[in-house]
């Protein structure tokens, strides 16, 4: 690593230094077990949708990695100035790109979340989710510092924005997840206040709305309060599918419920793990997860900016809620809602979103030189 040495001060050498490389670490181990996971979960899937390649999923999952891991990368190594540049870019790109799903894409499951680019489908709202936790965490931290600055009030505009967007295609489930998240950047920012009473409340509101507005998302809920009264199929497969697996798994040739699980490539990949592998890899995963949000929130506390300390807190709140939803689902522990494993469930959108989102987290968690951190402030 002489490249690298505290002697080169090349970019390359100084991002190196700066980076958080334990974080690094575990994004680069969660991905792994994602792709192991998918060649296990793979050609079930393959044979379910009569996909000649048995391991197309894997495979497809493995050329989405390569940008999503670039652009990480590229982005870790941007300035706060520049990132939160990019946030604010980003979300309304993503906006701009869910108005334009809600009047021109074709609905899907009683849904307008997906816009067709060839063979590759966008989910706009993945990306708008570090857009909004980036550019609401800049003014929240604007506002905080400057108290004629209205940081709390566009802010507001930015969340009610977002909500209306994601109600309308309709995503109750991500509403609630973005509410969760302002809810974080509020406490960072401000502490206990008025303010996270009223953002619960509002969060509160879209799961009610969802329950009461949209037919799929009441059958969702009705189901998971009463099992017997609605259709169960995959969260009693993926039951099924970790208590056969029980402490060390089945290995490939002795799992057989994933042949009976639509979705084990994607929202129920974590059944498989468990089945395949047991206990002891679903354990592991729970505690990937947790010690990089951990690892996430260590960074964030030694930071000297508001700013990043709310939007790496945000962005890691994220990362954590998506995985424990995702989790708890394939546990029924919740109502069963479409939110993918972070780089380890299969899909173009999420890995990219996702690297976009850890990019931006190990961007403005780096440690910072004097001169980096007087840029940091600069409005």
């Amino acid at each position: 690593m002489r490249a690298l040495s505290s002697s080169n001060h090349s970019p390359a050498a100084l991002w190196w230094r700066s980076v958080d490389q334990v974080g690094l670490l575990l994004v680069g181990l969660i991905a792994s077990i994602g792709v192991a996971l998918l060649f296990a979960a793979g050609p079930a899937a393959a044979a379910r949708l009569g996909i000649a390649s048995s391991f197309h999923f894997p495979l497809r999952q493995l050329v989405f990695l390569v940008p999503a891991f670039a652009l990480m990368i590229g982005v870790s190594m941007l300035t706060p100035l520049q990132a939160r540049r990019l946030g604010v870019v980003l979300f309304l790109a993503a906006a701009a790109l869910m108005l334009a799903a809600l009047l021109f894409a074709p609905e899907i499951n009683g849904a307008k979340r997906w816009i067709a680019l060839g063979s590759f489908s966008l989910q706009p709202s993945e990306l708008a989710k570090p857009g909004f936790v980036v550019a609401a965490s800049w003014m929240l931290a604007e506002g905080a510092r400057n108290p004629r600055f209205p940081g709390a009030a566009i802010t507001a505009g930015l969340y009610a924005l977002l909500m209306a967007l994601l109600i309308l295609q309709p995503d109750y489930g991500q509403a609630a997840l973005v509410t969760a998240l302002w809810l974080v950047m509020l406490f960072v920012v401000f502490g206990w206040s008025w303010w996270m009473i009223a953002v619960g409340l509002a969060g509160a509101g879209s799961i009610a709305g969802g329950y009461f507005f949209s037919p799929h998302i009441a059958r969702r809920i009705e189901a998971f309060l009463d099992p017997a009264a609605g259709e169960t199929y995959q969260v009693d497969k993926a039951l099924q599918a970790i208590a056969h697996g029980g402490w060390f798994g089945r290995g490939s040739q002795g799992a057989s419920v994933k042949y009976q699980l639509p979705d084990a490539h994607t929202d129920f990949i974590y059944a498989v793990a468990g089945e395949e592998y047991g206990f002891i890899l679903c354990a592991g995963i729970l505690a990937l997860f947790g010690a990089l949000v951990v690892r996430f929130y260590a960074r964030a506390a030694s930071l000297s900016s508001l700013f990043a300390q709310s939007a790496v807190c945000g962005l890691a709140a994220m990362i954590g809620l998506q995985s424990f939803i995702n989790i708890a689902v394939n546990l029924r522990a919740l109502p069963a809602k479409g939110m993918t494993l972070p780089f380890i469930s299969y899909g173009g959108s999420s890995l990219l979103a996702t690297g976009l989102a850890f990019g931006l987290i190990f961007a403005l968690s780096r440690r910072h030189g004097p001169a980096a951190r007087r840029k940091e402030i600069m409005p």
